[in-house]
């Protein structure tokens, strides 16, 4: 059997779509965004002070080395760029005179000279004498540079490693990444509980949100019994003033469905009350018109309004008869439940209907097993006389109608009553099962109806805990009705 109902799509969560993101998700990561913010902009800061320092240390040092004192015996008085007192290990002195490089080389660590190279001496060329430090990279690493002419006409070049500073700064820099993610970790386990502790008061507001829209508020008597708890409904805080403003909304919905309730409750009696008591009134009625038809003479108009009468007091009948089974139904009245042969029942119903509109055709498509429910056999044999009924008036002559009984995968009945007529226009549909609902001039027929018949199969299959929908298209109109397997019945 084809689907009945659709269901609503949802929205699906995708990590791609932070629309769909949980509120904390969003809080958590914005929390950790802004600390990897802050944290990178802690590093750039310390690094860019460490650097500054360093410099500052190194140029100083260059400072001092640049002037170097004349060595015993010089009689210029020219300082000795190679001079290593008081000079660290790596050291790097030259002197620059007529475009050459001379007496140049670095200080090992054993306090001899180390040449340069060809390439490094072109570097120190290169060099702008204006006794500004500059940083360059040498055979032998990186250098913080300084040239500085000296009074003698040539060009002094002392030069210190940077491999120190850049330990410093790499030292610098893996201890702050390292310390920024353990701080991270910390700080992201600790808000991600802070944060689901503080949004707890929200879901507990969308628990009992998502508890009342699963409530059957539309009928019937109805507990709304569900509440926010005081802990998330103190008016103190934004989420308390929420709950509590929901607290009061319930409250005054609950007051409303019971104020329902009770009008219902009335009006049902009423209902019941007048069905019972026209029952006599119409039976004397009918009587009457049975008595005058048989013991007095009538001309051919006053057959005519006798015959009148009588066809309106026994529809009259017909619509307490319908009024007064639904105000049972909605007291609740359970139906006398016993084992029902659903598929004699079918064949006994359509017969029925068969000997009433023999211009329809009426076709049956059984299983080969008889199919047994639980259920009450004058009220299932009123919702099948409704369904039949409804096909035969609302469709031309020559209407194919099939009523066929299966058994479904869950080992539930179902009854179906298939017609071929020109359906059911689609906004009649959603309202097809409410009490006095017609679509007469949607569906061709010319006898008149109350509107009550599919009310009637729909509480009576609810209260054999079934189910009945209904697909219509032109050319195909199909009423299911699905009751419990036998053991479910019987439960």
């Amino acid at each position: 059997m084809s689907a009945l109902s659709g269901i609503p799509r949802q929205t699906e969560h995708s990590w791609l779509n932070p629309s769909t993101w949980h509120l904390r998700t969003r809080l958590i990561l914005v929390s950790m965004a802004l600390l990897v913010a802050i944290c990178s902009a802690v590093g750039i800061v310390s690094y860019a002070s460490m650097d500054v320092f360093l410099n500052k240390q190194l140029d100083e040092q260059l400072a001092q080395a640049s002037h170097g004192r004349p060595p015993i015996g010089d009689p210029t008085g020219r300082p000795d760029p190679l001079d290593a007192r008081g000079q660290s290990i790596g050291t790097l002195n030259a002197r620059v005179l007529d475009g050459q490089v001379s007496s140049a080389g670095f200080l090992s660590s054993d306090a001899s000279r180390s040449a340069l190279s060809p390439s490094d001496a072109s570097i120190l060329l290169a060099l702008p004498a204006n006794g500004r430090p500059v940083d360059r990279t040498l055979s032998n690493g990186g250098y913080r540079l300084v040239a500085t002419p000296t009074p003698y006409g040539d060009v002094s070049i002392t030069g210190l490693p940077l491999a120190a500073k850049e330990s410093t700064e790499a030292s610098l820099v893996w201890t702050m990444v390292i310390v920024s993610l353990a701080g991270l970790m910390l700080i992201g386990l600790a808000g991600t509980v802070l944060i689901r502790r503080t949004m707890r008061p929200l879901e507990q507001l969308s628990d009992v949100a998502t508890k009342v829209s699963k409530l059957p508020l539309d009928a019937g008597e109805v507990a709304l019994a569900v509440r926010v708890p005081p802990s998330a409904a103190h008016p103190g805080t934004e989420v308390g003033s929420v709950g509590h403003a929901l607290n009061l909304m319930l409250d005054n919905v609950s007051n409303a469905l019971e104020a329902r309730q009770q009008s219902e409750t009335k009006v049902r009696q009423f209902v019941a009350d007048a069905s019972h008591e026209l029952r006599t009134p119409l039976t004397a009625i009918r009587g009457y018109t049975e008595l005058l038809r048989m013991t007095e003479t009538f001309t051919e108009d006053g057959r005519k309004s006798l015959g009148r009468v009588q066809s309106q007091s026994e529809r009259m009948t017909t619509l307490v008869e319908d009024l007064l089974l639904l105000a049972r139904l909605d007291e609740g009245k359970a139906p006398e439940f016993t084992e029902v042969d659903l598929t004699q029942l079918v064949i006994e119903t359509v017969s029925d209907e068969k000997v009433m509109a023999p211009e329809h055709v009426w076709q049956l498509k059984l299983p080969d097993e008889p199919i047994t429910v639980r259920g009450d056999t004058t009220q299932l044999h009123q919702v099948l006389a409704n369904l039949l009924s409804n096909a035969r008036k609302h469709t031309e002559s020559g209407t194919t109608v099939v009523t066929g009984v299966m058994r479904s995968a869950d080992g539930s009945a179902v009854v179906t009553v298939t017609d071929n007529g020109p359906g059911i226009p689609p906004e009649f549909l959603g309202r097809i099962f409410s009490r006095f609902a017609r679509a007469d001039a949607a569906r061709s027929g010319s006898e008149g109806t109350s509107g009550l018949g599919l009310s009637i199969v729909e509480s009576i299959v609810q209260a054999h805990g079934g189910t009945v929908e209904v697909v219509s298209r032109p050319g195909r109109t199909e009423f299911a009705v699905r009751l419990p397997a036998l053991r479910t019945a019987m439960a």
